[in-house]
């Protein structure tokens, strides 16, 4: 089986392997072709990949190339997690959306929205090569943002296209770990939309233990940390950590402009240190420090993810007590890494390749699955995978605070995708102003011409 990882050249490629081969026990992979335009890249990342890859005794073959036509001929499943315009690209991306008083975050509001215009232009070129050189592979999109992404490639007819998110089965885990049992032991019923989602229940032996998950302040401190327990117990459901950013929109924002640096800005500074440093150390000439140093970078980027929400250390504290230690990234190499939505992906490759029936959620369209939601709607649904057949589990109606939050949101997507797919900055103006953490004119059109101005190399000129 040819698997190729489209953006491969990411700093996130050797966890991705790393995952592969804790996985090949249940998925058979002969060859594992990494994809990338920054030839730089691929080459310091992807020989981290092939190191990890000799340690395990070299199960299968990694090809690394520039060559898209190439990576995609006669593959059979494709993961694509791409950054156009790079990590200085979302930095602008939150950066502009803090300065008009609005939400500055990857993929939620004006963050996604702007990352949006240069993701979606790409994966469209990308799902077109594909349906040409190999029309039954299937794509898995985690490129931000993901459902946003997916409507897109959905629109345009590539029906074999999924969207995944390790953050969909969160619910999920937090049952399992509550209950002490293994992870596919629960099945959740999840809905929403991607980084906009809910888990109603967690199956166990016929039994839905959420309600008591939920009375349990254990449970709550510990898996529902941005939140406050009440409004998780009026919700009634476990919540997508994203939906911090709706309930708490004021707060985010305030917390987020406090700081020094954005998380993006955060970001593009880690990654520069990890590729000087993985550049003077000589990936092949030695390879134990250069994967020492980069699990030292992925242990320092994990350290003020979401801090604001989980009121963990700020970016400034983690800094100084970074340079006061040394400047270098240094940590054990883990006996197993990775995991994340790699492991979405090789479930439902596993799935394809088997006999075996998988239950997740995943990013795919509707198919009358929610009610109120259109068909065609691309959701973040429960699914089951069965005889490489996906298809979404029914669940029916809704509460209407949901709902009206999720028709809202798809709105703002479908209009996007227009908008994008039409190069029409008035279709762009009118998206975001749709979008609930925007819902204004005199803001949505400034952000617009920001966003149209700031990345106007990678998505060239719009129409009024």
């Amino acid at each position: 089986m040819k698997l190729t990882l489209v953006g491969g050249g990411g700093v996130r490629s050797p966890l991705f392997v790393a995952s592969v081969l804790r996985w090949l026990g249940r998925v058979k992979v002969d060859e594992l072709w990494l994809m990338d335009i920054d030839a730089h890249k691929l080459g310091l990342f992807g020989g981290l990949c092939r190191e990890v890859v000799r340690r395990a005794g070299n199960p299968f073959r990694i090809v690394a190339t520039t060559d898209a036509r190439a990576a995609l001929a006669n593959a059979d499943h494709v993961v694509t997690t791409i950054r156009v315009g790079y990590e200085h690209g979302r930095a602008l991306d939150e950066r502009i959306a803090l300065s008009h008083g609005v939400l500055g975050q990857e993929t939620t509001g004006p963050g996604g929205f702007a990352m949006a215009l240069r993701s979606i232009p790409a994966l469209l070129s990308y799902a077109a090569l594909l349906q040409e050189v190999s029309p039954n592979a299937w794509m898995y999109n985690f490129t931000n943002p993901a459902g946003l992404v997916t409507q897109a490639l959905r629109e345009a007819g590539y029906e074999r296209t999924i969207g995944i998110c390790d953050g969909a089965n969160g619910g999920q885990g937090a049952a399992a770990w509550y209950m002490g049992v293994p992870y596919d032991a629960i099945r959740a019923e999840v809905f929403g939309l991607n980084h906009l989602s809910w888990c109603r229940a967690a199956w166990l032996n016929g039994e839905n233990i959420l309600p008591k998950a939920l009375a349990d302040d254990r449970f709550i401190k510990a898996m529902q940390g941005p939140f406050d327990p009440a409004l998780v117990r009026q919700a009634g459901m476990h919540l997508n950590e994203y939906l911090y950013y709706y309930h708490y929109a004021e707060k985010a924002v305030a917390a987020i402009s406090s700081e020094s640096k954005t998380r993006g800005e955060e970001i593009e500074e880690l990654n520069k240190r990890l590729i000087q440093q993985l550049e003077s150390i000589g990936v092949e000439r030695n390879p134990e420090k250069a994967l020492r140093t980069f699990f030292g970078y992925e242990k320092r980027r994990g350290s003020t993810y979401m801090h604001y929400a989980y009121g963990g250390p700020t970016i400034e504290e983690v800094e100084k007590q970074s340079s006061a230690q040394k400047d270098d990234f240094d940590a054990d190499i883990p006996a197993e890494a990775g995991e994340g939505y790699a492991g979405v992906a090789l479930s439902i490759i596993e799935a394809m390749q088997s006999e075996k029936t998988l239950y997740t959620a995943l990013n795919i369209t509707n198919q009358g699955a929610i009610d109120g939601m259109a068909d065609d709607d691309v959701v973040e649904v429960s699914a089951k995978v069965e005889n490489g057949i996906v298809k979404p589990l029914l669940i029916g109606q809704i509460p209407s605070y949901q709902l009206n939050l999720m028709k809202t949101v798809k709105l703002y997507e479908r209009m996007t995708v227009q908008a994008i797919r039409e190069r029409s900055r008035k279709l762009a103006i009118q998206a975001l102003m749709v979008h609930p953490l925007v819902l204004s004119y005199s803001r949505a059109a400034p952000l617009v011409d920001a966003y149209l101005d700031a990345h106007k190399e990678f998505i060239g000129k719009w129409s009024e």
